[in-house]
């Protein structure tokens, strides 16, 4: 039997999907960069011990690690809701809206903007803690006891760890709205076939997109699917 295009585009996206999942296991697997984190403290930590690097510049690096993490986390977290996206959007070329109930709910509506896995999280959190310890070491050790002291004895190099600790929180922050402002765009401009989510209750499993555009599709979904019924 020969293919007929339909049979090809299902062929296309059905190995789509299945990339589209390895890509989402790439930017997720990054459980690694949390141990090179703690490691790398540990061996700049040492460093100071031997007096080879001062604690200010080591505290800086620290900081500086922790913050490439938690910026790899922004990317991943992107990275997997888009693709999170495109899988819904094939899943509804086959699935139907009582699949919502018989196989999962998850295609139904996209996920929320800015809205992390757990498994991202907890590593979030691991680098914040990382970096808040440090800080809080810093500056009981090296701040707070100088500052009794006139301003002609401060030692610059002690606010090093903070300028960088807000140069990271500025980097992040903007990343993180950049993110979303793809995200967001993206939503808007590939929402998918649209699917009536009527009685399908969305939160903290699934926290959903709500957009206009999806409100409206999913009405004209259920309108037509009494239509149907009518006939």
């Amino acid at each position: 039997m020969t293919k007929t295009p339909d049979d090809d585009r299902k062929e296309f996206l059905g190995r789509m999907y299945e990339q589209l999942f390895n890509d989402i296991d790439t930017h997720i697997l990054v459980v690694w960069q949390s141990v090179g984190v703690l490691t790398a403290a540990f061996a700049v930590l040492a460093l100071v011990e031997k007096g080879i690097v001062p604690v200010d510049i080591a505290t800086a690096i620290i900081i500086l690690i922790a913050g490439w993490l938690l910026a790899h986390l922004e990317d991943a977290s992107y990275w997997y809701n888009r693709n999170l996206v495109i899988i819904a959007n094939i899943e509804r070329q086959f699935l139907l809206s009582s699949d919502l109930r018989d196989i999962h709910y998850y295609f139904g509506k996209h996920r929320a903007i800015g809205r992390m896995i757990d498994h991202l999280r907890i590593q979030y959190a691991f680098g914040l803690g990382i970096a808040g310890i440090i800080l809080w070491f810093h500056f009981f050790t090296r701040v707070l006891p100088g500052m009794s002291l006139p301003m002609t004895a401060v030692d610059p190099p002690r606010s090093l760890p903070y300028v960088v600790a807000l140069a990271s929180v500025g980097f992040i922050l903007w990343l993180r709205g950049r993110y979303g402002a793809k995200y967001r765009e993206f939503l808007n401009n590939s929402p998918g076939r649209a699917v009536d989510t009527s009685g399908i209750s969305f939160g903290v499993g699934h926290p959903a997109y709500e957009s206009s555009t999806e409100e409206a599709g999913t009405s004209n979904a259920a309108a037509e699917r009494g239509e149907n019924r009518g006939k």
